[in-house]
């Protein structure tokens, strides 16, 4: 069977669409990451507007990490089909296309010179990344301009000083530079980074008053669940296709990007909105950011570890299970949604859209993926949800301190030899996966016997809440009770007592 190729669409005229113009396209497009979120994101968004012949350019993609997809991306010339499937007002959709919008990949850790070369090019305008949340951060370290540094801030002043220097610092040859990292205020925070490069660097003062007047840091909010390469499902996808692909993506029909900073200028120039896109321009994102943070994030963090302790597998089952769909529902409806600053039509449709998301019979979304790093996650995603809820009601919402009582439940867990962190649910081990200072925190509080005690440890851990949450009243004797419960009965039972 051919593999995807430019030569296997131009010749065999696969019967799956794709843009049949796209080859001649310019480079306008640089983009940190290959992975699997920005391709079923960012990349199908260009190729939206290519095949609407409003953007008219193709992307060039740099790994950010020494390993990754470029090999693979670039074997495939930049191709892969990617499917997207959901469910949309009560109806199954499916839609598939081969993307053409990346032209290639470049590992600037082997091809430096390659990469910092691109900077050259007069017709790129758009920077795009995700390298995910830990990747915009400033780290120090000399300039090297003959080698890749290891951060992302340092590859990109490289490249941006590159820039200035070949152009000699022309204002119409700064770039608009979109991250897609799930960090607030994630373009100013780049921009920041860049900036005390330049001053750790001693690069020339004109270079840092090119990056503040000639570039636009735009911060974004990025959202669509993307499960990535279907592994279960690719026998037969490839005998459908018929033709062999390695880099198949999947992700969800939804989709929004919230932009923040654009002017009129620049929204001409990324004309989203024109190609019918879901894309939000505004002066303000943070009501956005609260709304998915707090409702699809914080319904994620706050349901998905009781339903993993009660055996359950998937955020799918979670939702057709009718215990817990009916607890996920009241802790959205009844205790994050009412709290939200935000007018009713703007929020109740999304949590009932979310719900929709969530029960996706195409996406196999994984509990224990979801668990990744919950301690910061529900710090970010559910604790803010919980204090609004008790300085509004003067009460504790119910179902949030169940989550943190399951969470401090998800943590109990042993060490071995291998250096795995595990618990066990119904005598089957399962991995606690978080930062070795995180997992060990817990094994130190759980020797203790007293629960009330472990409940106290773990709730006056300033590192992980910012804060003592021992001294919100009742908190930690909910905490405590709900934890008792679910060693007593299980989780399933508690669950049954809250629907009620």
């Amino acid at each position: 069977m051919k593999a995807l190729s430019n030569e296997l669409i131009t010749s065999d005229e696969p019967q799956i669409d794709f843009n049949r113009s796209y080859q001649n396209l310019p480079e306008k497009v640089l983009q940190f990451g290959e992975g699997n979120f920005l391709r079923a994101f960012a990349d199908w968004m260009i190729d939206e507007m290519n095949a609407k012949g409003l953007f008219n350019g193709r992307v060039v993609v740099v790994q950010p990490l020494p390993n990754g997809l470029i090999e693979m991306l670039n074997e495939q010339d930049g191709l892969y089909t990617l499917y997207l499937r959901g469910i949309e007002n009560g109806h199954t959709i499916e839609k598939k296309k081969i993307i053409t919008s990346i032209s290639r990949a470049i590992n600037p850790y082997s091809a430096w010179d390659d990469y910092l070369k691109t900077a050259e090019n007069p017709d790129l305008e758009l920077i795009i990344s995700n390298t995910t949340e830990a990747g915009i951060e400033y780290k120090e370290g000399a300039f090297t301009p003959y080698s890749c540094p290891d951060s992302f801030p340092a590859k990109l002043t490289s490249w941006l000083y590159k820039r200035f220097s070949h152009f000699k610092g022309a204002e119409d040859k700064g770039m608009i530079i979109m991250p897609c990292e799930l960090i607030n205020y994630n373009g100013s925070r780049l921009k920041e980074c860049i900036l005390e490069h330049a001053e750790e660097w001693k690069l020339d003062p004109a270079f840092t008053t090119w990056i503040e007047e000639a570039n636009t840091f735009l911060s974004t909010l990025v959202d669509r669940i993307v499960p990535g390469y279907p592994r279960d499902d690719i026998e037969e996808i490839t005998a459908e296709l018929g033709y062999k692909d390695n880099l198949v993506d999947t992700g969800e029909i939804f989709h929004l990007l919230v932009v923040e900073g654009a002017d009129k200028t620049i929204q001409k120039r990324l004309p989203f909105i024109e190609a019918g896109l879901n894309v939000v321009f505004t002066n303000d994102m943070q009501p956005y950011r609260t709304r998915k943070v707090a409702v699809l994030n914080g319904a994620h963090t706050g349901n998905v570890l009781g339903a993993h302790l009660a055996g359950l597998q998937t955020v799918g089952e979670m939702l057709a299970d009718p215990d817990f769909s009916a607890f996920l529902k009241d802790m959205l409806l009844k205790e994050i949604v009412p709290i939200l600053d935000l007018p009713a039509e703007s929020k109740v449709p999304y949590a009932e859209a979310i719900l929709e998301r969530f029960s996706n019979p195409f996406i196999r979304h994984e509990l224990l993926t979801i668990s990744l790093n919950s301690v910061a996650k529900w710090k970010v995603r559910v604790l803010p949800s919980l204090l609004a809820y008790i300085m509004k009601e003067g009460l504790t919402p119910k179902r949030m301190a169940f989550s943190l009582a399951a969470l401090i439940a998800f943590y109990n867990g042993k060490r071995k030899d291998s250096g795995e962190f595990v618990g066990t649910v119904d005598g089957k081990e399962y991995l606690i996966n978080d930062s070795e200072k995180v997992t060990s925190f817990f094994e130190e509080a759980y020797k203790n016997k007293d629960l009330e005690e472990v409940t106290r440890i773990i709730l006056s851990k300033r590192s992980f809440w910012s804060e003592d949450l021992t001294q919100i009243p009742t908190l930690h004797s909910e905490v405590t009770d709900y934890l008792e419960e679910i060693r007593s009965k299980g989780v399933r039972a508690c669950i049954r007592e809250f629907n009620k």
